[in-house]
């Protein structure tokens, strides 16, 4: 395969099309202004100073549960970032990695170093701030010391040890490039890849309070279309329907709401007619499924 095909966003920001990403992910105000901080000065210092001098390797990490907003918070932070370089200007590169993986003996050790140390760098030959978005990077750079590989073993340490040169080679070479990059199981990561991270932050999943502003924000977006929605929103009993989803991820709790207007016929016809019972019953059903002995939540 071409490593060109794993590239699945190229664009310059800010853009329109990122403005929403930040404000719809809702976490404690310090993890996004850690993120944004990170990168940002991130770049100013490795563009004025030497490798050997800040041991700045341009990589913060996210960790944390599926559904939680990591990829959502990488894009948006490209955004914010971008109004705080000199231009007001930046590139955003996103890379879905999973391609790269190959069953081929020595391809995926290929693949990884042509596309982060070099085709990632010859996108950005122009010097303009770039963030590149590794998503699940638990598929590239996996923990060489796993008492389990499904791979051959030797291709696996192979794989993780061209990302880490690639690291290395663009922190030096490419200071003006800065990866975020996510991962939903922080334990399969090399532990080599996670000390290079110049930022490793947890993004949780949403306890109540934030639980309730994710729904009430759902409510308001969707009443945009169906205006009755904006009462429910405003509704004080949504706390009630919020006490049953606190564990919940944050994509879960979005769909509650689609979820909720299929329990009548009168609201899937009519979304206008969604009761705070409604999202209730849709509640109760989430969360029973969720603690029901031997199923796991994906």
């Amino acid at each position: 395969m071409n490593v060109s095909e794993c590239i699945v966003r190229n664009d310059l920001v800010p853009d329109d099309r990122y403005s929403g990403f930040w404000d719809s992910i809702v976490v404690d105000p310090t993890i996004k202004q850690q993120l944004v901080r990170s990168v940002a000065l991130g770049l100013n210092l490795r563009t004025k100073l030497p490798f050997h001098a800040t041991a700045l390797h341009g990589l913060a990490l996210l960790t944390g549960p599926p559904g939680t907003g990591k990829t959502t918070l990488a894009r948006g932070s490209a955004h914010k970032v971008a109004s705080l370089m000199p231009d007001s200007k930046a590139r955003f590169i996103e890379v879905n990695p999973h391609g790269l993986m190959s069953a081929e003996h020595g391809q995926s050790q290929q693949r990884v170093s042509k596309l982060l140390a070099e085709h990632i760098p010859d996108l950005a030959l122009d010097g303009l701030p770039t963030i590149v978005l590794l998503d699940e990077v638990e598929s590239m750079a996996v923990a060489r010391g796993a008492a389990s590989l499904q791979a051959n073993p030797a291709d696996v340490h192979r794989a993780t040890d061209a990302v880490l040169t690639a690291l290395d080679d663009v922190a030096i070479k490419s200071p003006h490039i800065f990866t975020v990059a996510t991962s939903n199981f922080i334990e399969a990561l090399d532990g080599a890849f996670v000390s290079r991270a110049d930022l490793v932050v947890e993004v949780p999943l949403p306890g109540k309070e934030a639980v309730n502003t994710i729904l009430a924000s759902t409510l308001t977006d969707f009443a945009e279309a169906f205006p009755a929605l904006e009462k429910v929103a405003q509704d004080p009993r949504l706390a009630e329907v919020a006490d049953l989803l606190v564990g919940q991820d944050g994509r879960g709790l979005r769909k509650l709401v689609s979820a909720a207007m299929l329990t009548r016929n009168e609201t899937t016809i009519d979304p206008n007619e969604l009761t705070i019972g409604d999202l209730l019953v849709a509640a109760g059903a989430l969360a029973s499924r969720s603690t029901t002995p031997g199923k796991e939540r994906s």
